[in-house]
């Protein structure tokens, strides 16, 4: 269930979704921000995500961290970290003190920050939607429905500010009814990384008593 969520914020933070044959407007803003994405260094999302269940009467709400910098990855998100060094997926969990290591899914269908970009060609129809004014900030919402039936989401709103050509906020909704809401608390761009933000130290873990599975 954590490597779904982590994988889905990891879609988010790109801000890149598949495009099917729909609104030329839509499509437009959209490469508007695949444009302004694919110009940074590095980007570093501050978000809160939301689950809510009408009909199971939940809801939980949580603040996360997501860093990206080429193909590569750091997601903060339940109290859990995955990082993806350009070769390996690493999963700590301190609560567990667990590190799980695994190859990158070679998988198509599997969503990474790393090949999201390069998705973005089919997968969803998509249309012109609300737009919203938060706080002085026009933000122009695209509908996203997938083109695949046997998909468990039934459609995405995704949440573009106007100006900045910025994702603020993604609501995925479920067949289950399920809704996923992330929302932007900020967004930053070309920050000074360290050289080492990801590298795996597997002493580090090691001396602190971690069990490492390597799959």
């Amino acid at each position: 269930m954590l490597k779904k969520q982590l994988l889905f914020i990891a879609l988010f933070t790109v801000g890149v979704f598949s495009y099917g044959q729909s609104d030329a407007k839509a499509k437009a803003l959209l490469d508007e921000v695949y444009t302004k994405v694919m110009n940074y260094n590095n980007i570093y999302v501050d978000f809160k995500y939301s689950l809510e269940n009408t009909e199971a009467n939940t809801k939980s709400e949580t603040r996360g961290t997501a860093t990206l910098e080429g193909n590569k990855y750091l997601v903060d998100l339940f109290g859990s970290q995955q990082l993806f060094d350009g070769s390996k997926v690493y999963t700590i969990v301190p609560d567990n003190e667990e590190v799980t290591i695994e190859d990158q899914s070679d998988d198509e269908n599997t969503i990474t920050p790393s090949k999201m970009l390069t998705f973005y060609k089919d997968g969803h129809n998509y249309k012109w939607d609300i737009v919203q004014n938060i706080q002085g900030r026009k933000i122009q919402y695209i509908k996203l429905i997938p083109i695949d039936t046997n998909t468990e989401i039934k459609s995405i709103l995704l949440g573009v500010d106007t100006q900045t050509k910025h994702i603020y906020k993604l609501i995925e909704t479920g067949k289950n009814g399920t809704k996923t809401t992330i929302t932007v608390n900020s967004f930053k761009t070309d920050q000074p990384l360290s050289n080492t933000l990801f590298t795996f130290n597997a002493k580090k873990y090691e001396d602190q008593g971690y069990y490492i599975i390597r799959n």
